[in-house]
């Protein structure tokens, strides 16, 4: 491999509405940044699909855009790294690499029956004793498995070892590599519902359950080495981290007890809880975060899946705002919600209720209700549900949370950090660089190329922008009526009991 200046690293951020690039120096600055929309396709109610061709497209697209705008030459980029939406699965041809179908998105509700036949079958145990996961249809495996039964041809090809399957990291590897990596990291393969967390491999006795062939998965490698090389440009790609946990790293939660929690389209708390996998009594994750060498470092997840996306909700179907920017002044008009809850199930709920047949709900409604009320209770969802997460955490590893460093998109509004605060009861703190998410994919393959010598050099990088300390500590007495409004949301779809 040609020897090349260490200055430069590309992240590469492919997230559930759009596809990312920035590039980094070695001081963590950002240099150059592009970004660009993909289609979100939504073929019948409770299923989310995307165009995995078209993330190709877009990733590959603003990775050009990205090194342009920062005036450098692909030969100048010590390495790349890949952070991705999770648990969203591809399933593509090994000699065409095209996709058989469309990807299955982490949102997708289509296999919640399948879910529930296997919780009555008696394996819900097994699954969350060896993948810390619970028995949900936002993770891969059943997913996978529906793919395999219901695509034409699909099993006995995957039988034939013809077709392979991957989260958003192993398809773009693949696709950057020309096909010669099919490899995914620990961080994305503990999300698919068939890797043992605790073993560090795939899981025979779970793949048998759920009727998918070994020959499908790519090989788990560590999160910070490298996999292979681009086409063409021959840049090194070097790191991997599903979004959340390449988050937890660019915030440097690298000490046990450490949180972050990201503000995207879903919301993503995760707690360090270093080399020990915490087994949860309160229906949080139990995932890996990462490994680095042969060390695999463990946390504590609760995932919330809509928050980022009760705002676009607000904006593309009920047209009371015209920018998501624009909720924070709207909200900002009332000086509180009036009484009104909106408990945003779209899809469900996930953490600590786990609910696929919740939907969305909205209580305490009166004639003086106006736009800005629901507003004002829809950027206050956000808030709750991480509280909620919050609670189940501290409970399962015992810890007291001192403080609660955030980033992604909705973190960037004042309004909904401070009531943050104002309910949790602790600090929440803002980096000055709010793209941790795609920081962490930078700094693990900057690790692995010899850019930065260990997680110590990376400290230098981090600088708070903002820190929100409580100021209305009487907000987390309104837990209770959140609550309230969350039971009013539960099993509201029509299934078989």
């Amino acid at each position: 491999m040609q020897s090349r200046a260490m200055k430069y690293v590309l992240a590469l951020d492919q997230g559930t509405t759009s596809s990312r690039a920035i590039v980094f120096d070695e001081t963590g600055a950002m240099r150059g940044l592009a970004q660009k929309e993909f289609r979100q396709i939504f073929p019948q109610p409770g299923w989310v699909e995307h165009d995995a061709e078209e993330i190709w497209a877009t990733q590959l697209g603003v990775s050009v855009e990205a090194m342009a705008q920062a005036r450098i030459k692909p030969e100048e980029v010590a390495a790349a790294g890949i952070t991705n939406q999770r648990e969203t699965t591809v399933v593509w041809d090994r000699s065409t690499s095209r996709p058989i179908c469309n990807a299955i998105v982490w949102q997708d509700r289509r296999t919640a029956d399948r879910c529930r036949a296997l919780k009555a079958a008696g394996h819900e145990g097994v699954f969350r004793d060896r993948t810390g996961l619970v028995l949900d249809p936002y993770f891969s495996g059943t997913k996978l498995a529906w793919i395999l039964d219901n695509v034409a041809g699909a099993r006995k090809r995957a039988e034939k070892g013809e077709l392979a399957f991957g989260t958003i990291d192993s398809w773009l590897i693949w696709k950057f590599t020309d096909g010669k990596a099919h490899v995914t990291d620990p961080s994305n393969a503990s999300r698919t519902l068939l890797f043992n967390i605790h073993t560090g491999n795939w899981d025979d006795d779970l793949l048998k359950i759920l009727n998918v062939p070994r020959s499908v998965l790519p090989k788990v490698c560590s999160s910070s080495e490298i996999y292979g090389e681009t086409k063409g440009a021959r840049i090194p790609i070097a790191g991997i981290a599903g979004d959340q946990q390449a988050a937890l790293f660019g915030q440097l939660c690298t000490d046990a007890g450490l949180a972050k929690n990201t503000y995207g389209t879903g919301c993503f708390m995760l707690m360090n809880t270093s080399t020990k996998p915490v087994a949860s009594r309160n229906q949080l994750l139990t995932t890996v975060a990462w490994r680095i060498g042969n060390r695999t470092e463990y946390a504590l997840e609760g995932s919330v899946f809509v928050a980022g996306a009760v705002v676009q909700w607000l904006r593309d179907s009920l047209g009371i705002i015209k920018n998501s920017a624009d909720v924070e002044t709207l909200a900002a008009s009332v000086p509180d919600s009036g009484g009104v809850y909106f408990v945003p199930g779209f899809v469900g709920l996930g953490a600590p209720h786990w609910d696929p047949y919740a939907r969305g709900t909205i209580v305490g409604l009166t004639r003086g209700s106006t736009a800005a009320h629901i507003a004002r209770a829809a950027l206050e969802s956000i808030a709750f549900q991480t509280a909620e997460v919050m609670h189940a955490m501290e409970a399962d590893s015992g810890i007291r949370l001192k403080e609660l460093r955030v980033d992604g998109g909705a973190s960037r509004n004042n309004l909904l950090m401070q009531f943050q605060a104002d309910v949790l009861g602790i600090p929440v703190i803002r980096p000055a660089v709010s793209e941790t998410t795609a920081w962490g994919a930078a700094a693990l393959a900057g690790l692995a190329i010899g850019v930065w010598k260990s997680p110590a050099d990376l400290r230098a990088c981090y600088k708070p922008e903002k820190t929100f300390t409580p100021q209305d500590t009487s907000q987390a007495n309104r837990l209770s009526e959140w609550r309230r409004a969350v039971e009013r949301s539960k099993n509201w779809v029509p299934h078989e009991s």
